[in-house]
């Protein structure tokens, strides 16, 4: 594993302790195609949202792509009932950052159970959705291995077992 995959799955390490419910992450999002995703939420409800087509209708994706830094799911409009129905899925609180650098956005959607997230997980993680953003906006800088290896990451963070 080089340096820059060993980083980055670290810091995606550190985001599942951060956030016990789980997330999901988009980075380098052209139209709605991410270049990587990683996603710890429960199958369940991966499944619910895209058999229920809720991408268009998410808050956390409104607020990403015309919003930069981070915003507790609390604070967000939710017109279609998205983040109550993720509520019944045990992500009850959350909350969204998104990273935008020479036109490149990522959006990341993080989320716990038992209780607001705090001004200083809420720095932390936008800190590292930052320097994820970062670390993989050049993928003409990345190695194809380590291009290779985040691809298997993303699966894997995804659909454990894979």
């Amino acid at each position: 594993m080089s340096t820059s995959q060993l980083e980055i799955s670290q810091v995606l390490g550190e985001l599942n302790k951060l956030a016990p419910a789980g997330y999901a992450l988009g980075f380098h999002i052209q139209y709605t195609t991410p270049k990587f995703m990683f996603q710890t939420y429960k199958k369940e409800w991966l499944e619910y949202y895209s058999q229920n087509g809720l991408l268009m209708s998410d808050p956390m994706v409104a607020w990403g792509f015309e919003q930069a830094g981070a915003c507790r799911w609390s604070g967000l409009q939710d017109p279609a009932g998205v983040l109550v129905k993720a509520a019944e899925y045990g992500m009850r609180f959350g909350i969204v950052c998104a990273s935008d650098s020479d036109g490149s956005r990522s959006i990341g959607g993080f989320s716990r159970e038992d209780r607001e997230f705090t001004d200083l997980e809420i720095s932390t993680i936008t800190a590292a959705v930052d320097d994820l953003h970062a670390n993989t906006a050049d993928q003409a800088q990345l190695s194809d291995e380590t291009i290779e290896q985040l691809k298997k990451m993303s699966v894997m963070v995804t659909h454990p077992g894979s």
